[in-house]
């Protein structure tokens, strides 16, 4: 069950992500992998700068605070991925 959580919630970043940077499609297993490592990444960073539920008005460790961070961190690898590129 873990692994399917991981895939739907990466898949849900990756794309939710890609779609606010206004890039062009991925697909989707591009958008779960770039979402499972910005699960990663945006774990990290919230942690560093002391990010919760409590400060964004959502409950620590639901779904949507998962998504929240997971796409925070998709966000920010996709972004250092556009200007490595150039």
């Amino acid at each position: 069950m873990s692994l399917l959580y991981t895939l739907i919630i990466g898949g849900l970043a990756g794309w939710i992500a890609s779609s606010l940077m206004k890039g062009r499609g991925m697909g989707i297993l591009m958008n779960i992998i770039l979402g499972i490592i910005g699960a990663f990444v945006g774990t990290f960073l919230f942690k560093v700068l002391q990010v919760d539920g409590g400060v964004l008005g959502i409950r620590s460790g639901s779904i949507l605070m998962d998504i929240v961070s997971s796409t925070f961190g998709a966000i920010v690898v996709l972004f250092i991925a556009k200007v490595l590129a150039k």
